[in-house]
């Protein structure tokens, strides 16, 4: 089964790729900068975000000499959160938005989930390139350790589209999922170490924080941006294991589902 939709995957690798081109270029159709904006547009929160915490408010990240410190752990963790939650939210929306081209059409419906991941993934490239140009001209670059970052991110977004397509299937018969999700993933924001230590929590509040997927992943990112350290390999292996399940479930949920799920649209 999973070797037949790797054919269709493939088969329909054009379809794919020139949804992504018509998304990325139909944001930017309309304005006089055009894909400029792109970049300019996380370029102004890198810097706004350097400027803030770095000059005006002087924050210190507790043992970081850098006066970058604050701000690349800041960076790290929301640029990294962000494409997490694009990937979870778009993924759980994506059926219902393409309710027209699910019935009307026929292709493989798991090239919807592909679109949303290499979607996400190309604004993240663009927008941690920039932030990887900032490193490297702020002499914060981490070194070797930065390629860590590549097994990091697969494993976050097997976590994300794992998530996003459950998601995706029950808000289908469920239009309550998705609003509720939305909700939940404010709470999940602010129970991941995203811009704050995880040492400012108290030791109860650590344990419950690093029952949360996403504080290792996030974490992760930190040590090799910020500190310049490889990742806790074994921390992040139960991570790895949850992601391929909720990747599995997901698909095979998708699966089981898919007829259905033209009926309800």
């Amino acid at each position: 089964m999973i070797l037949d939709q790797l054919s269709g995957i493939y088969r329909f690798r054009g379809f794919i790729l020139g949804s992504v081109s018509r998304e990325f270029t139909s944001r930017y159709r309309n304005s006089m900068l055009g894909a400029a904006w792109l970049v300019l547009q996380p370029l102004a929160q890198i810097l706004v975000f350097t400027l803030i915490f770095s000059q005006v408010m002087r924050a210190r990240l507790p043992g970081v000499d850098s006066s970058f410190g604050y701000s690349i752990f800041l960076c790290s963790g929301l640029l990294t959160w962000g494409v997490f939650a694009e990937i979870v939210s778009r993924s759980q929306n994506v059926f219902l938005d393409n309710a027209n081209l699910l019935k009307k059409l026929s292709f493989p419906r798991i090239c919807l989930p592909i679109i949303v991941i290499l979607n996400a993934c190309l604004g993240f490239a663009i927008i941690f390139g920039l932030f990887t140009g900032f490193l490297i001209l702020s002499g914060n670059f981490p070194g070797w350790a930065y390629l860590a970052i590549l097994p990091v991110l697969a494993v976050q977004i097997l976590f994300a589209i794992g998530l996003g397509m459950i998601l995706g299937v029950l808000n289908v018969f469920f239009r309550d999922v998705g609003q509720l999700f939305e909700i939940v993933l404010q709470f999940w924001f602010w129970l991941t170490p995203v811009i704050y230590p995880l040492s400012t929590l108290p030791a109860w509040g650590q344990q419950i924080v690093m029952w949360n997927p996403m504080t290792r992943l996030v974490m992760a990112y930190q040590g090799i941006l910020v500190h310049g350290e490889l990742p806790d390999w074994a921390g992040l292996l139960p991570v790895a294991l949850v992601s391929l399940i909720l990747c599995l479930f997901g698909l095979r949920l998708f699966q089981r589902r898919a007829a259905e799920m033209v009926d309800e649209l």
